[in-house]
This record gives structure tokens, sequence and C-alpha cells, in this order.
């Protein structure tokens, strides 16, 4: 009765918060507040229990270990707590951009503007959609800069082909930060815009963004980083239109945040600077850490500054490759941020920043922390089985009173606080899959954080067959492995000391922690060796759901030589199931041809009536897709005008990234199970097609 009376304060403040979720589908300020309080109370409550009444000082390695756990578990918490502390006040400027793109629309306000497109190795072809997506914006003063760091004769080629300036240097001393000083000093337009080789800018990109600059005091406008390809982990688990990508937590969460503690960070791409701002602090980005990016706009903002933070996807890049490249990428970021420890950029000390910015810096710096954390928690119940050490003593009661209430309002607001990104068990699944690499990257950057020098993130690679990631699997295999035995071992160690209880009121010591503990790791850890068994990406272009109709013609003659039934006609309408920069699916409203066998093509000339756009292609493949005679394509003989149009249509029409919801926590346990008992490694694509469902308009 007394553990039935303890569940109501967690039962009454998880349907109070669900209630205040359902009022406000959108974190508002007042809903937002509300919440907020509700967790850092009861955050603060279960702390104070687990520092007083948990601990175990029995033994030496005892005590080592459970005061251990809990230092961890503090750094976990003190990292949520001040990011819960920024949440109460978010800031959205879309109304402003409104207002500040007037002038631009009347020509009040137009500065020159320099678009700055690094590269290093990158493919020819994915550079093309690049330039031309920046050559398509909406802006009488712009020009368009290749930097080339890798001095391909290529490349220089691709940039007289497309009209744009391309500038290259001598060596590559300092990496993407040495590139764009470089071009700085060879360049004088009054702002400066930044897109990684991959970023394609949507057409009113400038129109968004530098009408801020009417504002002497603004430095820099960021914009977010979407993407329009998969990312890796979604689609090794085939869920790409269900899982929003890992990114997407920190544009449209963190950064509005940021963005209201005056602590917006520069994020390397789809940023717009101003060229006097950089020029007086010193002129050049930072090339004393990875992040030149991170640490140049901390020296604009300790110049009293403002940084900007836009929320509007205007642009879009590409995801990493793989798994392997993800985890490039992300050990990069994680030294490059924590090498502010060492030079003069450190958030913490760098003089000009006020109390808040250092406080929303340091939830940066914290995050990386969390990784070793991370590796602790999938450690403790190996712990708990095999050195029969148990660091938490704790009754069921109390468990009740102090530590659900505090899981379950966690779990009800997570997602709703993230605004829809992702459910807390996804965000473990993302912590645990490079959880050991970051941790290692994490120490040794403390003891020597400039061992490493820049990686650039491979893109545009492709594969035709699975590739397991075992440099980056075998310590989560051996967890895996010591789990799954630890989850037999402590379930056995739980059952049998209930059967020794002499009393209801004994204390449980933790032992029944032990085994939920390891069957929640078992759960984290498959998943994450499914995610690391990257599938096959055989296509190196991106195909959208693009709805557009087309008329496709056929010649007589050609259609004579493919054996012609009664009632086919020359001209065929349809509509584009899937479009790509080099072809086409289309769902015909007609009677088609027919079957086309190996290797035999047909060549017919397509036009988009909505874009006026007229291609010629070949028919490569024929069928039925629910009923409808079904044709592939591919585009041939493109001129660089029609392949301007492509990827116009495909990349640059503005509002085209929407935002989608990731599933709740609920939702999020269906698909995985559906991932883990029909994994596309061994099953193929299921209900996903392989391509980004962008917009029907």
């Amino acid at each position: 009765m007394a553990t039935r009376l303890l569940l109501i304060p967690a039962i009454a403040l998880t349907f109070l918060t669900y209630a205040i979720t359902r009022l406000s589908p959108q974190p508002l300020p007042w809903s937002r507040f509300v919440v907020v309080v509700i967790m850092l109370s009861l955050t603060l409550r279960y702390v104070v229990w687990r520092a007083t009444a948990t601990l175990v000082w029995d033994e030496p390695r005892v005590a080592i270990f459970s005061v251990g756990l809990f230092a961890l578990e503090l750094l976990m918490t003190v990292s949520g707590v001040l990011q819960l502390f920024l949440l109460l006040r978010v800031r959205d400027r879309r109304r402003e951009a409104d207002h500040y793109a007037a002038a631009l629309l009347s020509g009040e306000f137009v500065p020159s503007v320099d678009v700055f497109i690094p590269t290093y190795n990158e493919p020819e072809f994915i550079l093309r959609r690049t330039v031309i997506g920046c050559q398509a914006m909406d802006y009488p003063h712009k020009k368009i800069y290749l930097l080339d760091d890798t001095r391909r004769p290529e490349i220089r080629q691709l940039a007289e082909e497309l009209g744009c300036h391309y500038l290259t240097r001598p060596d590559n001393r300092h990496a993407k930060a040495g590139n764009l000083n470089h071009a700085i000093a060879r360049t004088e337009g009054d702002l400066i815009v930044c897109f990684d080789a991959d970023f394609v800018p949507t057409r009113n990109f400038l129109l968004r963004t530098v009408g801020f600059f009417q504002d002497s005091m603004v430095a820099l406008v960021q914009t977010p980083q979407s993407y329009y390809s998969a990312d890796p982990l979604a689609r090794n688990l085939g869920l790409e239109n269900i899982l929003v990508p890992e990114q997407e937590v920190f544009y449209r969460q963190v950064q509005p945040v940021r963005d209201a503690a005056e602590s917006v960070i520069c994020a390397g791409t789809s940023f717009v600077m101003r060229r006097s701002a950089l020029e007086k602090v010193g002129g050049e980005f930072v090339t004393s850490s990875l992040s030149e990016d991170y640490f140049t706009s901390l020296r604009l903002a300790g110049q009293g500054y403002r940084l900007v933070y836009l929320d509007e996807k205007l642009s879009a890049g590409a995801a990493p490759d793989d798994m392997a490249a993800l985890a490039t990428q992300r050990l990069r970021w994680a030294q490059g941020t924590l090498q502010a420890f060492f030079i003069q950029e450190n958030p913490l000390t760098l003089v000009g920043l006020r109390l808040g910015q250092r406080i929303a810096h340091l939830t940066g710096i914290l995050h990386w922390f969390t990784a070793v954390s991370r590796v602790g928690f999938l450690l403790a119940p190996l712990v708990y089985s095999f050195a029969n050490i148990v660091p938490v003593r704790a009754s069921t009661e109390e468990v009740v009173f102090y530590f659900l209430p505090q899981y379950l309002v966690h779990l009800t607001a997570f997602s709703w606080l993230s605004y829809r990104t992702r459910s807390s068990l996804l965000a473990d699944i993302y912590d645990v899959v490079l959880c050991v690499p970051l941790a290692m990257t994490v120490l040794r950057t403390m003891v020597r954080p400039f061992d490493r020098g820049f990686k650039v993130t491979p893109k545009g690679t492709q594969s035709d067959r699975l590739r397991f990631q075992w440099r980056l699997a075998l310590p989560l295999v051996v967890l895996f492995v010591l789990t799954a035995i630890s989850l037999w071992r402590n379930l056995g160690n739980c059952l049998m000391a209930l059967s020794s209880y002499e009393s209801a009121t004994d204390h449980l010591k933790g032992l029944d922690l032990g085994w939920l503990w390891s069957a929640y790791n078992l759960l984290l850890l498959g998943v994450s060796l499914l995610v690391l068994l990257d599938v096959p990406r055989s296509d190196v272009y991106e195909w959208f759901g693009l709805r557009r109709t087309v008329r496709l013609e056929i010649s007589p003659m050609a259609l004579c030589q493919l054996r012609p039934q009664e009632g086919w006609h020359t001209t065929l309408w349809g509509v584009t199931t899937n479009l790509s920069e080099v072809g086409a699916t289309i769902a015909l409203t007609q009677a088609g041809i027919s079957p086309l066998t190996a290797g035999e093509t047909l060549p017919v000339r397509l036009q988009i009536m909505e874009e006026s756009l007229e291609l010629e292609a070949v028919v490569i493949q024929t069928g039925r897709d629910g009923g409808f005679p079904m044709v592939r394509v591919r585009f041939e003989g493109l001129t660089l005008e029609r392949q301007r149009a492509l990827v116009e249509l495909l990349f640059c029409r503005p509002g085209q990234w929407r935002r989608h919801d990731a599933p709740g926590e609920l939702g999020t346990i269906w698909v995985l199970l559906r991932s883990l008992l029909r994994p596309r490694a061994i099953f193929g694509d299921r209900q996903m097609p392989s391509v980004i469902a962008i917009t029907q308009g």
C-alpha cells in the first residue's frame, strides 16, 4: 500500500506534463517554462537523494565505484540542467527576416557579397550542383569563388565552364581555415558567404539573411544545416523518412537557445559574415584549432558583435556517406571544440563574454565529455555481475519516490522540448554508437590536443556491397557479449537475493537495477551494431520524390522497332515519382510500351510541363507499380542550361526543405523492433524508397 501511495507524484506529474504538451503541441514561453521548472525541480530532488542516501561506503573498492558512478551521472546531469536553464528563453527571428528583406527588395540596402565554396577532393558532380545553386541565388551584387585546395585541372575547367572565379594556393597549411583566409586576402566584398562543397542554397538565401546586416553590430548570420541525403544511421536501419537527421536536434533546438543567450556559433557552412567585423578581430579565421568556424565566432562575440541565428532551412548538403565518415566528422568536431582549453579563444576565459554566454558555451564543451559517462554506464552492469559490486543502495520505495517521477517526466517531455526531433531512446542510441571512439578522443585531446590534423569528411562515395565497420564495432561487440552474460548473472543474483530477504522493508541494495540496466544496454548495443552495418549505396546521385507532369514523345520509327501493340501512342503522359539530375521514374497514365529486354533502350523526348523543360532521354526500364505502367528514363546530352534548370528544380526552390517529426518513445520502440526483426542489410528495402521526400509542390 505504501508503495502505491508513493506512485502518486510520479503519475500526477507525468500526466500534468503530458497535458501541457497536448495543450501546447509546440513549446511556447508559458508551457516551456512550466515543463522546465518541473524537470529542474525533480532533477534537483533526485540528485540530492543520490548524494545523501544511495552511495555505498562499506569497503574502499565499493566506495570508489559507487562515487565514480555518481560522478559520471552528475556530469550528465549538470550538462542536462544547464541546457534546461537555457531552454527558458528561445528566440525566433523569422519575422525579423521578413522586415529586413524589404530593404533588399526595394534596393535600399544591397552590400556586395563574396560567396566562398572551399573544396578538398570532393567529386566534380557535387561541386557542379553547388556552384550552380550559388549562381541561382536571387541577389544582384554577388561573386562566386571556388576555392580548390587540391589544385585540380578539372576543377579549374569546371569553374571556367560555369563562369565562376577559381582560387587556389601553393600549399594546404591550416586546412579549411587557411583556404578561406587565402581567399579573404584576395577579395573585397562587404559580406562573406560560405558554403561547404556539398551544400546548395535555395534561391532566396541572400534575400533572407543579408538584411540583418543593416544593424552595424551584426557580424554573423548563421542558418541551419539541412541534408538532401539520408543520415547513415537512418539509412542502415531502413528508416530514412521516419528518423530525423542527428544534426536537426542542434539546429532546431540548441541554436535557437544559443541565440537567446547571445552565444550563436558559426557552423562552418551556410553562414554570412561581415568582412569589416572579421578585420577587427584579425582579418582571418582562427587557425589554431580544427574548429576554425566556432572560435572565429567567439572572437567576434568577444568584441561585442551580435551573432544571429535564423532558423530557416535555406540550404541543404550531403549527409556523411557511411558510419565511418560520420565518425570522422564527429571526432574532428570533438577534438576541435576541446582544443578550447589550450588556445586563446577559450570561451570560459575569453575577454568580452558575459556569464550567460560562457554558460551556453560550457554546455557545448560538456557535451563531448558525456561520451565518457556513456561508456561508464555501459560498463556499470558488468561490474554488478562480474565483480559482485553493488554501487547503488536503494529500496523499491525510494526508487519509486525519487527516481521514477524524474524519469517518467523526462520521457514525456524529451521529444517535445526537442521539437519532435528525437526520442529519448533514439538519443541514447546515437550516443552509444560512437561513445567509445569519442571518449578516447576526449581523453587523448586533454593530453595531446594537437596531435591529429584536419580530416575531411568523405562525400560522394558509393558502394555496391554491405560493409561492417569493424573498427568502430569491435568495442561494442565485446560489450554486447559481456552485457548478455551479465543480464543473466544479474537477474540470477537478484532472484536469489529476493528469496533471502527477511522482511519487506529490507533494502534491495540496487540488485534489481543491475539486470534492468543490462537489459536496456543490450537493446542499445544491439541496435548500434546493426547501425554499423552499412548498406550498399550504389547511386551517388540523389533521387527526390517530386511530382511533376511529363509528356513523353516517341518517334514512330523507334516505336515500331519495339513490337507495338494496338492502342499504343507516340505521345504518352505521366507523373514523375522519382527525379534526379540524371534521370526520372515516371508513372504513365495510359498504356505504356512493351517490356524492354536486357540492354535494350528506347530514345524519347521528355517535357516537364510545369518547368517548360525539354530533355533528351532514353527509356532503360519498364514495368508496373500499383496498377500503373512505369518507365525509368536516363537523361542524355544535357546542355549546361538544362543542367542548371534541373539543379534549380531539385535543390533551389524556396521552402522545399521541410521539417518532419520523429516518432515518440513508443513509436521509436516499434520502428526499432521492426528494424531488428527485418534488418535492411538482410531483407533489403522495405517500405522506404531510396529517395528523399521533399515536397509535392
